[in-house]
């Protein structure tokens, strides 16, 4: 098995980048989701709720900063957040530091609400939760339930060959496979047996060892399609057939990395337990 894909999310719930490379910090990717849209009282902004969030295209500056993007919007360089500490209502944060003026503008045009664009400056203040398999210790970014999701390009062939069944019985058009980014995963595997990864308890990718910590279940974002926005019923109607229980529906994982490191494309991937 091996590393195939390498994906940071900059803004909580803003579309993602598939990368070469990244450094592996105690609360996930370093510059994955150490920012967050959220409302006027630090309340996050659901994507189900706000599916123009997944238009925006958001790179991390030299400075440390953002560039923000989305279509009929016009591109703003954000500098790097020194705001005053804004109270969140957001997992176990109590508090996060507003970006510039500017920021708080551009997302409220984009979503029509009251919204804010925040930044966690010490991600060693936000626990993971122990409702998430969360330890005492453990921390995480903006992800919020843990700081890694992998998923596998294998379980995503098997939900498309699903799909394709379904429409088959129905009479309806061939389905087109679904993209990844539907998911938001932060690592992909290849070359192992369709949802094996259900159970894995301890992996190391490279040189850098992650714990589980529980099953994923999927929400309506899944539902939107990453490049068009527009939205559809799978996976969820597929999901809910053959991954469905507990009144959810489940692909991929969520892990806790053991410790730093840089993890590359083409890692392998071994499973300890």
């Amino acid at each position: 098995m091996e590393l195939a894909e390498i994906r940071r999310y900059p803004v909580k719930s803003v579309s993602g980048w598939v990368v070469d490379s990244a450094v592996v910090e105690p609360w996930g990717l370093a510059e994955d989701r150490r920012w967050a849209v959220v409302d006027e009282y630090g309340g996050g902004h659901w994507v189900g709720e706000n599916p123009r969030l997944l238009s925006v295209v958001a790179r991390v500056t030299d400075e440390g900063g953002l560039l923000l993007d989305a279509p009929g919007m016009p591109q703003l360089k954000v500098p790097p957040a020194t705001g005053e500490k804004f109270p969140m209502r957001f997992y176990e944060l109590d508090s996060a530091i507003l970006a510039h003026p500017d920021a708080h503008a551009w997302f409220t045009r984009l979503l029509g609400k009251p919204t804010r664009l925040v930044w966690l400056d010490d991600p060693n203040r936000c626990p993971v939760p122990a409702s998430h398999g969360g330890l005492p210790g453990e921390v995480v970014s903006f992800a919020g339930d843990a700081p890694i999701l992998l998923t596998s390009r294998s379980s995503l062939r098997r939900l498309d060959d699903w799909i394709l069944e379904g429409a088959m019985e129905r009479q309806d058009d061939p389905p087109a496979p679904l993209d990844m980014a539907r998911f938001r995963p932060n690592l992909v595997i290849d070359g192992a047996p369709p949802y094996a990864e259900d159970d894995w308890r301890e992996i190391r990718i490279g040189s850098v060892a992650f714990r589980f910590t529980e099953h994923c279940d999927r929400c309506a974002v899944t539902t939107y399609d990453p490049v068009t926005i527009e939205k559809g019923k799978e996976p969820l109607r597929t999901l809910a057939r053959h991954r469905g229980w507990d009144g959810k529906t489940w692909f991929g994982i969520r892990m806790v990395p053991r410790g730093r490191g840089e993890i590359r494309l083409g890692d392998p991937v071994t499973v300890l337990a």
